[in-house]
């Protein structure tokens, strides 16, 4: 290691020192003071821990410190809150709110939770059919007054269903929403279900069985939507709050599209893949129960801890127990009601990520063994620092996953190495296309998709098999004459040689 290098990492060193004693401020709840330590160290080693998703077998440990990471990744900020013992243990933030800017992350800052939204708001439905006013299991028709589901020769054949909408396999469109800024014609919901202008998407319509496939789909919680506010007559926003988060104590949270501008100065903004700041600061999202929850991760943690308490049958005023069990079953796999689950017994897990332009987010518990975590970000790379740090913490923390894995890579020859660097390019879902770019630092290669995958090292277990560190699997096509003549990625994209 030169002096150059030397110098650096003991400087990054004191700086993520610095920054954690600082950020040690923020604890969210008042701790023992041997637990304060006990966490503090925990955490630190949690922060100076970041690994890929993938390890190569033979070679040494490679282990991340948190801000490294965020730099490389074009970050400008994150928020984590930990779950330990069933109870929230630590809570920080880190970076800054805005690149630019001096204003921190701090545990207060708010973040669009963008697709975590769905199973908060799924929350607000099964209090309601606790109550009696709705069922799960009736077809939609019967409480929607507002707008009605279109029927077909699909409907006709099975219902849509609350619980097959939560579930995803209600056969409906639209699997999610790009948005509005700040000076667009924000459309009505009634227009976002009809996919009139000025919505953006296509109309939400059944176009499968309902019931009989797993799709995801924002646009059936869109229509969640409507239906909760017709059989309630309230704003889906008021219903929220009243449903949920006050009883949920997610005090700073609010479904309000757009953010009222008094609370501005209380939210992170969105950034893109090279963290620059998005036009408008952040998207609007009119539908709301799909993508429109701004949080934090202590409040999202403390609405999982009321989820969880009410599934283990704990005195709880948010769930009652038989709820709770519902929504933590599979339904259609992999989903229960409006979440992810994996697992079984004590190591089943509930879940859900997010991304919305500009932010990342997600978090992930083990309810029966009291362990969680919640991890949010402000750009659109974030996803793979959540990998990262979510590996980091269940390894320091215990928990039965994620795992990183260990897989074997064979040297490339020089000839393997000079063929396969070069661009390729993979027609972008916007018009046009973009390029996937293979680059050689001495005998590795690293390989990134710009906006989408970061650069990232790319090893081979055969010549024609190839998989990035990130968890990417790539196979090489060639041509009659034995060339390069397209890559496929997680057999998904087709990248073609320049």
């Amino acid at each position: 290691m030169s002096i150059l290098q030397v110098t650096m990492t003991s400087f990054l060193i004191r700086k993520l020192i610095v920054v954690f004693l600082a950020v040690s401020l923020f604890v969210v709840l008042p701790i023992r003071s041997q637990d304060h330590i006990k966490y503090n160290d925990r955490v630190t080693r949690v922060l100076m821990g970041l690994r890929p998703p993938i390890s190569i077998k033979g070679r040494p440990v490679e282990r991340w410190m948190l801000y490294e990471r965020m730099q490389a990744l074009h970050i400008p900020g994150v928020s984590i809150a930990i779950i330990d013992g069933n109870r929230v243990v630590w809570a920080g933030g880190f970076g800054i709110k805005e690149s630019g800017s001096t204003d921190s992350v701090k545990t207060s800052t708010l973040f669009q939770a963008q697709s975590i939204s769905k199973p908060v708001a799924t929350t607000a439905m099964l209090r309601l059919a606790e109550s009696g006013r709705l069922s799960l299991d009736e077809d939609v028709n019967t409480y929607l007054k507002s707008w009605h589901l279109r029927e077909n020769k699909f409907t006709s054949l099975s219902s849509v269903t609350l619980r097959k909408i939560v579930s995803h396999s209600a056969g409906l469109s639209v699997g999610g929403f790009p948005g509005y800024r700040l000076g667009d014609t924000i459309p009505t919901l009634q227009q976002i279900l009809n996919g009139e202008k000025p919505a953006n998407n296509a109309p939400i319509r059944v176009d499968t069985i309902p019931g009989s496939i797993s799709r995801y789909s924002g646009g059936g919680l869109t229509l969640m939507q409507q239906l909760l506010e017709d059989i309630t007559n309230k704003p889906f926003t008021t219903l929220m709050r009243e449903l949920v988060l006050q009883p949920a104590r997610m005090q700073r949270s609010t479904f309000e599209q757009p953010l009222p501008s008094l609370r501005w100065n209380e939210a992170a903004s969105g950034h893109n893949s090279d963290g620059v700041l998005m036009k408008g600061r952040w998207p609007i999202h009119p539908e709301m129960a799909a993508a429109g929850l701004w949080t934090t991760p202590t409040d999202l943690a403390n609405w999982i801890l009321e989820i969880t308490n009410a599934w283990r049958g704990r005195d709880n005023s948010l769930l009652s127990k038989q709820s709770a069990l519902q929504m933590l079953t599979v339904q259609k796999p992999p989903f229960g009601l409006g979440v992810v689950l994996q697992g079984e017994d004590s190591s089943l897990s509930f879940g859900h990520s997010g991304a919305n332009a500009g932010f990342r987010a997600e978090f992930l518990m083990y309810p029966s063994i009291g362990k969680g975590a919640v991890i949010m970000t402000n750009a659109d790379l974030g996803g793979y620092l959540i990998d990262e740090i979510l590996l980091a913490v269940a390894s320091e923390f215990g928990w039965p996953a994620p795992i990183q894995s260990a897989r074997t890579a064979k040297s490339f020859s020089a000839d393997e190495l000079n063929e396969l660097i070069g661009s390729y390019s993979i027609p972008s879902p916007y018009g046009g296309f973009l390029s996937y770019d293979i680059t050689r630092n001495n005998d590795r290669l690293y390989a990134e998709l710009k906006g989408f995958f970061p650069k990232s090292e790319l090893c081979a277990t055969s010549s024609d098999t190839l998989f990035t560190v990130v968890g990417h699997n790539i196979l090489v096509i060639r041509d009659d004459f034995g060339r390069i003549a397209k890559l496929s990625l997680n057999g998904q994209l087709e990248a073609t040689r320049k």
